[in-house]
């Protein structure tokens, strides 16, 4: 609260502060010009050198030769010009006459590339043209872009740089000079709002500049004001306790004339008695020899007769409060010695009934024996303990006054102020000696506030109490809200006395509140809409739509593999990756209606009537497109992707919920493509969707009424021609619909997580069988089980593969397990722990489909494998000259070079045989040797093909 009834005041004006910063913006503007000017001539005088020695030959020597003539002098000028202006003082440089000057040189420089252009450029050269307006162009640009912090200036050299000259080409009937004159029109447009953007660019950054000097001047004047103002009140402290010293002095004269008066005038006693009385003083009378004292009113003061008092010491000092004896010795003893007149001290005594009691004492020597040894006191001693409470209530006030963290101010009837508190200065910038006296209206610089005093003023004569809120003014102009109560307080005679105000800044709270309304409806992290505040608008934009006929698209956004990328790298890296990811949406779909973060990697994009299919298509590229650029993030680059559905209104839906519904069905259509890509729901995508939910159903209802089975696909050892090896792979086979093929639910099964109870039966029904085999006398044989990278995420492989090898008493060295190069290089760590663990089990273990990730020495020398599988893509069109050949050779001898063993899958034909072997690979494996067979065929075909002799079995 800083002003409420009396005088209107003017409200405050900005004009001399906004006047001041346009006239610093201006100067600082001329030093940035001429500052960035240097360069610009420098480079005009370059490039018209090299243009005068392009035309030399093709222009007439004196017209070319004065020409150059004039540049070399202008760009000596204007040099002449920068240095000057950087040799001058401040005060010089703000002088109006430099900006003039230089706005004289650049129209002269733009005239000059004007001439140029029009006059000395060959009109039947095409290359020289080129040459030419290329050189002239560089000059325009470089000047344009230093000048385009004044708009003047750039306007000054710009347009009689390139008005004339283009003017001048399209008046021409040539068409390759038009074609000239168009480009300039193109670069004097694109300089225009290049110029405009930079132009506004300065003009902010130097206003905040400006703004930020003017706040730390007005903190360091604000501090020199502190600093007067505690001077000020230490010289008042100091005043207060010269006048309470004087007052004692004052006292202990009336006294010593009291004690004078009682001595000399023993016809007085009874009129001092009376004074006594009046005065609530208590006499005594020390007699040091004896210490016998005389003291009356003990009953009122320590609630004790006379009688019970005859020593000081052993009737009076037991009731002394401990903490007040040495103080009470130290007073005394001082004016024993004669180091003072008199002595006068405060301190505490025990009341008869308990509590205890202040006393002022004042006593005076008033006889000494013949050695100078004090024999007699006199004195006075009363009860001060209700001034103490009173002095105790008004530090306790004094401090809540000035420790309250509201402002509190007391006026006088004609409200003025008498009293402000530290938080008034706080909160309003105005000093507490600077408002003293002053009429509080006076302080208020806001009208309307000024126009609710009057009622404020009426509801206190009639109420005596008002509240509410006002728009106040600080002392530097700033207005904030304020939350005011005001209290009349009367005397005696009902007349009003003083007006009691407190204050409290509410810009705190407001903003408090703001915020909150702000995250009520915005993503903290990426400032974007969040799902709340996307819901209600995509409701309201689908009333629109409906009601004007509008079409509606929402685009589903969702990261590929971000938990991977989160998991892996820190959640602090996952985070500047988001808000990374809502800049690129924001910046490459500004005509989106809401831009909302639905959850972690969770994006939506609603576009609010678009054109076409094919510009949400070219909008669904250019995102993806976008998102797939690096980002740079904990020191790190890293690419990312995404997967997209869309869904319209009304085309696809006419429910909201329909729509998300739908946009989400398209989305992970998207991923099951492989991410990176966009789709839009079609009613075939939902009978998709709806066939893979009861696929689902009966892949669940498959593992748990065994439908599952498990065929074997040999191997075979090209060292010893012996298939001493085969693969276990899960089959199928469903009641109604017969064999289903892998591809079409293993993959369901990994996106579900039914992959980990499908690779535990494998597992256990392939070292069961691998047992049963070996019990019949079958041989040496080992069996390999693709693992999937969800059993490797449960952490529990380990002991899976204990268990059933010790269920099935299976020997480790004939269990192999696969795992593909993808998904090894997921969680690198993790899996070379595991992969150690299986090792020191025994087990061996294969990398699967190796070169289609990111095949790397580094990383196959980590895992402690012993087979690495050749991914049957390069052994399908193996030939002696291709690449798949040379690609399939490299990986042999890689693998053989680190001793591990190599194993080619998908060998179909007799010529990859015949290479394989040539190049010494371990093991093959494919429909050449056998197609994927059940348990009793493998066995079969093992019987009719013995180990030993493989001739026969392709």
């Amino acid at each position: 609260m800083t002003a409420y009834l009396d005088t209107p005041a003017v409200p405050f004006s900005h004009t001399d502060i906004r006047q001041q910063y346009a006239r610093e913006i201006a100067i600082e503007r001329t030093r940035l010009l001429y500052q960035g000017s240097r360069v610009p001539t420098l480079l005009m005088l370059l490039n018209g050198l090299a243009l005068a020695g392009l035309l030399w030959d093709r222009q007439g020597a004196l017209l070319l030769s004065g020409w150059l003539v004039w540049l070399v002098v202008l760009a000596v000028l204007r040099l002449i010009q920068v240095s000057a202006f950087h040799t001058a003082s401040e005060e010089r440089q703000a002088d109006p006459h430099w900006l003039r000057a230089f706005l004289f040189g650049a129209g002269a420089s733009g005239l000059t590339l004007a001439f140029a252009a029009i006059v000395l450029v060959p009109a039947d050269a095409f290359l020289q043209q080129a040459l030419v307006f290329g050189l002239i162009a560089a000059a325009i640009l470089s000047a344009s872009v230093a000048y385009a912090v004044s708009l003047p200036a750039f306007l000054t050299f710009s347009l009689p740089c390139l008005l004339p000259a283009i003017g001048y080409l399209l008046l021409r009937g040539n068409g390759l000079q038009q074609g000239w004159g168009l480009l300039g029109v193109i670069l004097l447009s694109a300089l225009l709002v290049v110029a405009w953007q930079i132009n506004r660019l300065v003009q902010g950054s130097l206003l905040r500049r400006f703004q930020t000097l003017a706040l730390v001047d007005h903190l360091e004047q604000a501090k020199g004001r502190t600093e007067r103002l505690n001077a000020d009140l230490g010289r008042e402290v100091e005043q207060r306790r010269s006048a309470e010293r004087a007052l004692r002095s004052a006292r202990d004269l009336l006294q010593a004339r009291v004690e004078a008066g009682t001595l000399e005038l023993s016809d007085s006693q009874a009129r001092l008695a009376l004074a006594l009385e009046a005065s609530e003083l208590g006499l005594w009378d020390w007699n040091l020899e004896t210490d016998e004292v005389h003291h009356s009113r003990l009953e009122e003061i320590f609630g004790i007769s006379q009688d019970e008092v005859r020593s000081v010491r052993a009737d009076l000092r037991p009731r002394l409060h401990p903490d007040d004896v040495p103080l009470l010795r130290r007073a005394l003893v001082n004016h024993l010695k004669g180091r003072s007149d008199g002595y006068c001290i405060e301190y505490r005594v025990r009341h008869a009934d308990g509590h205890w009691v202040w006393v002022e004492d004042r006593g005076r020597v008033m006889q000494r024996d013949a050695r100078g040894k004090v024999t007699r006191m006199v004195g006075t001693r009363c009860d001060i303990s209700a001034r103490k409470r009173r002095e105790e209530e008004q530090r306790l006030a004094a401090t809540v006054f000035e420790a309250a963290s509201e402002g509190i101010v007391i006026l006088d009837p004609e409200y003025r102020l008498l009293a402000v508190n530290q938080a008034f200065s706080r909160v309003t910038g105005h000093r507490a000696e600077d408002v003293i006296g002053k009429f509080a209206a006076r302080l208020s610089g806001n009208t309307d506030t000024l126009r609710q005093y009057l009622q404020i003023r009426e509801e206190l004569e009639e109420v005596g109490s008002w509240q509410g809120e006002l728009l106040e003014t600080r002392k530097n102009g700033e207005i904030y809200p304020q939350w005011l109560q005001l209290n009349v307080v009367r005397d005696n005679r009902g007349q009003v006395a003083h007006v009691v105000g407190f204050f409290a800044d509410l810009t705190a709270r407001r903003d408090a509140e703001e915020r909150l309304r702000y995250l009520s409806h915005y993503d903290e992290l990426t400032g974007l809409a969040n799902r709340g505040l996307f819901k209600q608008r995509l409701h309201d934009a689908g009333q629109r739509a409906r009601q004007n006929g509008r079409s509606l698209a929402l685009l589903l956004i969702d990261m590929d593999r971000f938990k991977l990328l989160n998991d892996s790298l820190g959640h602090e890296v996952g985070d500047q990756l988001l808000r990374q990811i809502a800049r690129r949406l924001t910046q490459t779909v500004p005509e989106a209606d809401t831009i909302a973060r639905l959850s972690a990697d969770e994006f939506a994009v609603l576009i609010d009537s678009y054109s076409s299919l094919s510009a949400l298509a070219r909008l669904s590229s250019r995102l993806l497109t976008s998102l797939r650029m690096p980002m740079s993030a904990g020191g790190q680059e890293l690419v990312v992707s995404a997967s997209l559905g869309i869904s319209l209104l009304p085309e696809n839906a006419r429910e909201i919920s329909a729509l998300m519904s739908q946009a989400n069905m398209a989305m992970q259509h998207s991923k099951h493509l492989g991410g990176n890509t966009f789709q839009f729901f079609t009613d075939n995508l939902q009978a998709s969707t709806v066939e893979r939910l009861q696929m689902e159903v009966q892949l669940r209802k498959a593992i748990e009424e065994g439908q599952l089975e498990v065929y074997y696909q040999p191997k075979l050892n090209l060292a010893n021609e012996r298939l001493d090896s085969a693969e276990a792979l899960v089959r199928w086979r469903h009641p109604q619909l017969g064999m289903v093929p892998p591809g079409e639910f293993i993959a369901l099964a990994e996106e579900t997580g039914l992959i980990g109870a499908i690779g535990e039966f494998v597992l256990r029904r392939a070292c069961r069988q691998l047992r049963d085999w070996q019990a019949q006398g079958m041989g040496d044989l080992r069996v390999s089980v693709n693992l999937s990278v969800h059993q490797l995420r449960q952490g529990n492989l380990i002991s899976l593969v204990r268990t059933v090898l010790d269920e099935t008493g299976l020997a480790p060295q004939w269990l192999e397990l696969e795992l593909t190069e993808s998904q090894l290089l997921e969680n690198v760590e993790s899996v070379c722990a595991t992969f150690r663990q299986l090792r020191e089990m025994g087990v061996k273990l294969a990398i699967d489909d190796f070169g289609t990730g990111y095949s790397s020495l580094s990383y196959l020398k980590r895992f402690p494998v012993d087979y690495v599988k050749i991914d049957q893509t390069f052994i399908r069109d193996l030939s002696a000259q291709g690449e798949d050949a040379a690609i399939t050779r490299a990986i042999i001898a890689m693998v053989h070079s680190l001793e591990l063993k190599v194993v080619a899958e998908g060998v179909e034909r007799q010529e990859q045989l015949d290479f394989l072997r040539q190049h010494q690979c371990d093991e093959i494996q494919g429909y050449l040797i056998s197609v994927p067979l059940a348990a009793s065929a493998f066995a079969e075909f093992l019987r009719r093909v013995p180990l030993g002799d493989v001739q026969h079995a392709h």
